[in-house]
């Protein structure tokens, strides 16, 4: 006997649960043992990309898809009444509905906990599964992910989830009052994930939940307005195009932000324009969205970690008159671009009264005459000024590429940064780097230790083990 079949049952089953379902049932041709062994695992994967497989033709023969179809049958009919956990479901085959909400139903009854479903019944035509409302009145639902397509609307008022603690919705439609009323009968929702959800409306959208903890929004098309109405939230992360207004912001108890505004070729133009007049048109969506984006940031404005990517900063250019004070702000990160301007750090760093830690990915970005004295790009008078009154302690820069115009930064942050007591440099590990020329890394070095003889900042020049043993290897080679 093979030492796997002699292990406890126990231990078979958790085997057998890193397994698709197809695979494991394939185990039961090992030995008799395991043929009704799959039917103690309570983890179930079904996959038609697994069954059918991707071959020209196979998902449209219907015999093929009827022999689908009748796997799951077996498969849910060996598990009887066992207990079930886990089930996910993935169909990208025109299937049979009513069969379909068969099997889900199937094992709402058995008390199942985590639920992933992707289905879509005609590509072609664009025909999205309806997700049925019957059997979603169940007290076991723990995590619940809805994706592919796949029409939700019809759930809003005929579902109650009273254990639902996660919630991930990746391209279903839905219309704003049927979701709102969706998330009012999960009474315990923690995680809230929307990507790229179809709305069928005018994208008038609220969140709206008194449990809700964390959000994550990943938006492909530009709301009308959004609002969050989320006391308990803690950690908030938003990627996509600017709402054309926030109506309210409620995260009073927001911990982490991270804002990652997505902006057009079109949009950049408008906003590195020689004068804002565009902006008071009252008409313009974009321009709407850029007079009030302040209030998302206002809504913000107590937490304590906040990360700005390259397009944020670009965006907070256009509103620095009416950008809050971050007094709660401990630490602060910034991703740079070099298409993108440094034009609202100036503001941003004075609005930080009590900034201990600052993070910038990528000193390089794109200069112009408005980029502020935060960097030593262009010269002038008031050079340096907004980091005088930052309070910042720890500076650490990633990306670090080893050019001189780098230096010239990191010596102008030296200069200016009055608190500043550690600075953290770390070499970018994917891109080109001039580092790796022995004579530049020397020179590179010497400067760093003329900044730590001239300056009582602690400054460092971090490279990941991965990074080194890379190095090495080339070293070797050439």
């Amino acid at each position: 006997m093979d030492r796997v079949s002699s292990l406890p049952d126990e231990l078979l089953c958790h085997i057998l649960s890193f397994l698709t379902t197809k695979e494991a049932a394939l185990t039961s041709i090992l030995a008799k043992r395991w043929r009704n062994m799959l039917a103690f695992v309570p983890y179930i994967d079904i996959d038609d990309s697994v069954f059918l497989h991707p071959e020209e033709g196979k998902r449209d023969r219907a015999e093929i898809i009827q022999s689908f179809m009748d796997f799951v049958d077996r498969i849910l009919a060996l598990h009887g009444n066992s207990p079930v956990k886990s089930f996910s479901l993935k169909c990208l085959t025109e299937l049979d509905s009513d069969r379909v909400d068969g099997w889900i139903r199937n094992v709402l009854a058995r008390g199942v906990s985590d639920l992933d479903l992707a289905i879509i019944l005609d590509s072609e035509r664009d025909e999205k599964y309806r997700l049925s409302p019957k059997g979603f009145q169940c007290s076991t639902l723990v995590n619940l992910k809805i994706d592919y397509g796949m029409d939700i609307g019809w759930l809003a008022g005929s579902i109650f989830l009273a254990m639902l603690k996660t919630l991930v919705l990746d391209t279903v439609g839905v219309c704003s009052a049927e979701f709102e009323i969706l998330l009012h009968a999960l009474p315990v929702l923690e995680e809230l994930v929307l990507v790229d959800i179809m709305w069928k409306d005018v994208n008038v959208v609220t969140v709206s939940s008194a449990s809700l903890k964390t959000i994550t929004i990943d938006s492909d098309v530009c709301l009308s307005t959004l609002s969050f109405d989320t006391p308990s939230l803690v950690y908030f992360e938003y990627n996509g195009y600017i709402a054309s207004d926030y109506p309210v912001v409620n995260m009073k108890n927001l911990i982490d932000a991270r804002v990652h505004f997505v902006l057009t070729d079109g949009d950049l133009e408008l906003a590195r324009g020689p004068n804002n007049a565009w902006l008071e048109d009252d008409e313009d969506e974009v321009a709407r969205g850029y007079r009030n984006v302040w209030k998302l940031f206002h809504g913000i404005r107590s937490v304590p970690y906040l990360d700005l990517y390259p397009d944020t900063l670009e965006v907070l250019s256009l509103c620095s008159e009416s950008m809050p004070v971050f007094h709660k702000l401990k630490s602060l990160a910034i991703k740079s671009d070099k298409d993108r301007g440094w034009q609202a750090m100036p503001v941003l760093l004075r609005n930080c009264p009590h900034l201990e830690t600052l993070v910038i990915e990528g000193l390089v970005h794109h200069v112009t005459d408005k980029c502020g004295d935060a960097c030593d790009c262009i010269s002038r008078e008031d050079k340096g000024r907004s980091l005088t009154s930052c309070p910042v302690k720890v500076l650490e820069i990633r990306g670090f590429l080893g050019t001189m115009k780098e230096m010239a930064m990191i010596k102008h942050f030296l200069d200016y940064f009055p608190s500043l007591k550690e600075m953290e440099i770390f070499v970018e590990e994917d891109g080109p780097t001039q580092l790796r020329n022995p004579e530049v890394s020397k020179h590179i070095l010497e400067m760093f230790e003329l900044y730590n003889k001239l300056s009582s900042c602690n400054v460092q020049l971090l490279v990941s083990d991965s990074l080194e043993k890379k190095w090495l290897k080339n070293k070797t080679i050439s």
